[in-house]
């Protein structure tokens, strides 16, 4: 009779002890899925300068951080520097969420003939580890992890449940209160603004340094 109490304890141990074990170890993984870093860490003097100069003359600032997500950076100054973005909207606004553009249809649906691969850890590039809280700008694409191509968003406010699943390459350094000012306007039921909010140009001051042609999926 001690000896089956002594064997059931036994095992008791065993099975507590493979639990903690196993629990541990999905911890570790699960940290490896987004390992968050300090931005302070990725601002680089060198890094590429954005400007989304907006059709009423309002400018929006951005460094972009190739540290984090370097072919998704290579894609947006490639667009940028052809015009691609020049003349398009933010066709999508969302209040204490953000604002969305860069779709040549100015419905969500368009972009170049192409796309890029997800640097995002879900999509198993754990490099990027910067987060979307307020003025981070990252890559909007579908329910497919490599389906982004022109579409970007600005954060207006945090959402640490986009982390580890979208493509943050960047921020805004000047320009939040034009972020503010065009979130806030009139939109309708699928959040487009009622008064077209138009991007005149974006150009991209990379300091002489040249960005090579993003990777891309046909």
């Amino acid at each position: 009779m001690k000896l089956n109490k002594i064997i059931i304890l036994i095992l008791c141990v065993i099975a507590a002890f493979i639990i903690f074990g196993c629990s541990q170890k999905n911890f570790i993984q699960g940290s490896k899925k987004f390992k968050v870093v300090d931005e302070k860490t990725l601002h680089d003097a060198a890094n590429p300068i954005v400007t989304i100069t907006m059709e009423n003359g309002d400018e929006i600032k951005v460094e972009l951080y190739p540290k984090s997500a370097p072919n998704t950076v290579d894609n947006f100054v490639y667009l940028a520097n052809k015009g691609f973005y020049n003349g398009l909207t933010f066709h999508r606004v969302i209040p204490k969420f953000m604002i969305q553009g860069g779709c040549p249809k100015g419905d969500g649906t368009g972009g170049p003939d192409y796309k890029i691969k997800g640097e995002f850890a879900e999509n198993g590039f754990y490099e990027n580890g910067l987060r979307h809280t307020r003025g981070v700008i990252s890559m909007a694409r579908s329910r497919e992890n490599d389906s982004a191509g022109s579409q970007f968003f600005i954060m207006h406010g945090d959402a640490a449940s986009l982390d580890g699943k979208y493509a943050a390459f960047g921020k805004v350094t000047k320009g939040m209160d034009v972020v503010d000012k065009i979130v806030s306007v009139d939109r309708d039921s699928k959040d487009k603004p009622k008064v077209t909010q138009v991007i005149k140009k974006v150009t991209v001051d990379t300091f002489n340094k040249k960005y090579s042609k993003p990777e891309t999926i046909k």
